[in-house]
């Protein structure tokens, strides 16, 4: 028997996109939040550096819209990028309403801004270096304390519910099914809206910075419900993650370039002046390409990123977090170089939505790293993330608002595992989730060429039919329903980065090194949607 929980509105996922779009709504309809773990974990506890708007009087909106453009290589989307510029100032003014405690000029009133790569202005407001954790907490502390919404930690979605499946003329979302991983059993909610803020899909690569939900969910179930999905074959490597065995891979901040950290071979020389006029702080595609560069000519097994020039006081004031943390693995910023990494980042394509957050699907939207707005473009503009999080989560909510009327519940039948067995082979998942992450990581990295997506494609197919198979004749689990994600999600960046015959942004192949002419989406759509 599955337990029935009826609201007016589903939000997957509790990052910044998801709070943002539940606080906006609350006061008016009945707000259900499902995250997998631990209600703060996700992608924008562990946002350092903070968030791109224009700020102050020296910095213009058609400056930002200028970065962004040339950071995602001329492939975003500009009406999506100006209206989230546009939109900037009344984001931060939210947050600062809200109570996040953004850095101020020592005893003054004004915010400090700080400056990342690919930025041609100090636009950058942030909370010391651990912007993300402090948005997170007072976001979740708001939404805790608010009576219309509640939150149900420890929840994996596992597909939408299409009420056209249950017999209705119209397509339209009205919940989905969930795995409670305290019970094992599987709830049904019931929604006039789902929103899908999930987060993105680096967890697909053997080595990322993001945590461990980061598998994809929103975009695998958005492409099984009929939405169309884009530009998956941009996958930001952030330069520089901690290189330590303990560490696993802990990230870095941009702003550490920002301020004035240098990169550093193993023998003390620089190299991103060979690679780019703006050195360290060129877009993250340029440089985790130059450090993958330079790591496969010398067969080193990491680069080097030095602060240490810079006053110790100043170092510790501006990056508390990381130095703490780098203390902890034996490395101290104060004093020398620190060993870094590329890792996978962030996932620049998504769902298709409009600037309403909207899907192809009635009903169905998605905010956040979950979403395809536009914005990013062929790569993400450092701090533009957070920003996209809440422009999208307020403009979502303004359009729930104005155009959801209450309609009756549909019956939705209990979830059906009377056919189905306990597995006595979770080797199988166990295996196929190491093998997946490794070719992904080894043939759909950093560098690409048509002999290794081919060959990516090829074991990516045998996967897909060995997961389906497992999936329909065994009860579900996690580990399952993150594999049976993680393996459409990977297809869909396969399949994106075969397509795409050049080099563009994030999207780097030995066969096609040059850059077309003309800047055109990669739009995939599921066979569903085209019957």
């Amino acid at each position: 028997m599955s337990n029935h929980l009826h609201y007016d509105i589903v939000v997957v996922g509790a990052g910044a996109a998801g709070l943002t779009l539940a606080l906006e709504l609350a006061d008016q309809f009945t707000v259900a939040i499902l995250t997998k773990g631990d209600i703060e974990e996700g992608a924008t506890l562990y946002a350092q550096g903070g968030v791109a708007a224009v700020l102050s009087d020296t910095d213009t909106i058609d400056s930002h819209i200028e970065d962004t453009v040339s950071a995602g290589s001329h492939l975003g989307d500009k009406e999506a990028i100006r209206f989230t510029v546009e939109n900037s100032k009344a984001s931060i003014d939210w947050l600062i309403e809200q109570g996040v405690p953004f850095t101020r000029y020592g005893e003054s009133d004004q915010y400090h801004l700080t400056k990342e790569g690919g930025h041609s202005h100090r636009r950058i407001i942030h909370s010391a270096d651990a912007t993300g954790r402090a948005i997170s907490q007072t976001l979740v502390h708001n939404a805790i304390n608010h009576p219309n919404i509640h939150f149900f930690p420890d929840r994996i979605a596992v597909d939408l519910i299409n009420s056209r499946k249950l017999g209705s003329k119209e397509s339209r979302i009205v919940g989905l099914y969930a795995l409670n991983q305290e019970t094992d059993e599987v709830d049904v909610f019931h929604a006039q809206r789902v929103a899908l803020a999930c987060g993105g899909s680096s967890k697909v690569y053997l080595y990322t910075s993001n945590p461990d939900t980061a598998s994809g969910d929103g975009i695998a179930m958005a492409w099984r419900a009929g939405c169309r999905i884009a530009n998956m074959e941009f996958n930001q490597f952030h330069p520089t993650c901690l290189y330590d065995a303990k560490a696993k891979t802990f990230l870095i901040s941009e702003a550490v370039r920002g301020e004035g950290g240098r990169l550093l071979l193993p023998d003390g020389t620089r190299f991103m002046f060979n690679f780019d006029e703006r050195g360290e702080l060129a877009p993250r595609d340029i440089v985790a390409r130059a450090i993958d560069h330079e790591m496969k000519r010398l067969g080193i097994k990491h680069v080097l990123l030095d602060i240490s020039h810079k006053d110790p006081d100043f170092i510790k004031e501006h990056f508390p977090t990381i130095y703490q943390r780098c203390l902890e693995y034996g490395h101290d910023m104060t004093k020398g170089p620190i060993p870094v990494v590329p890792a996978a980042h962030y996932t620049c394509g998504g769902v298709v939505v409009d600037q309403n957050g909207k899907t192809d699907v009635e009903g169905l939207y998605a905010i956040g790293e979950t979403a395809y707005t536009g914005l990013h473009g062929a790569n993400r503009l450092a701090s533009n993330s957070l920003l996209e999080c809440i422009v999208y989560g307020r403009s979502a909510a303004e359009h729930i608002k104005s155009t959801l009327v209450r309609e009756a519940d549909i019956n939705i039948p209990d979830w059906d595992d009377t056919q189905v067995t306990d597995s006595d082979e979770d080797v199988v998942i166990s295996h196929n989730w190491h093998e997946l992450r490794r070719f992904m990581w080894d043939y759909v990295g950093i560098v690409r060429t048509d002999k290794r997506l081919l060959r990516a494609k090829h074991r990516v197919d045998l996967l897909l039919s060995e997961i389906d198979e497992f999936y329909a004749n065994y009860k579900i689990s996690a580990y399952l329903l993150e594999l049976r994600n993680l393996a459409v999600v990977a297809d869909l960046i396969i399949r994106s980065a075969m397509s795409r015959k050049e080099s563009r942004g994030l999207h780097f192949t030995l066969d096609y090194p040059e850059q077309l002419d003309t800047a055109a989406a990669t739009i995939l759509t599921p066979p569903k949607a085209l019957s």
